[in-house]
């Protein structure tokens, strides 16, 4: 079953450049949510994830996994194909 992934981030971050693509060469699809330009949507963000203020916030199944060096950690240990629903 595929697994709901999303992200918050801004257009100019090169973290959430970086954690797309990552999530990108795993072949997942994703939600995407700009905050930029919203402070409601920045506060939705920041409330899901625990007060953290950083893009990306990244969520996979609704638990908050934080940000860019958090989803690289997660593929180093070899813990982020199970979370994304990518192992049998």
């Amino acid at each position: 079953m595929a697994k709901k992934i999303e992200i918050y981030t801004t257009m100019f971050c090169p973290f959430c450049y970086r954690a797309k693509a990552l999530l990108n060469s795993k072949g997942v699809e994703f939600t995407e949510y700009d905050v930029g330009g919203s402070s409601e949507a920045r506060a939705k963000m920041r409330e899901r994830a625990a007060g953290r203020h950083t893009v990306p916030q990244i969520f996979i199944d609704d638990v908050g996994i934080g940000g860019s060096d958090d989803l690289a950690a997660l593929d180093r240990q070899g813990k982020l194909d199970e979370m994304l629903g990518l192992t049998a």
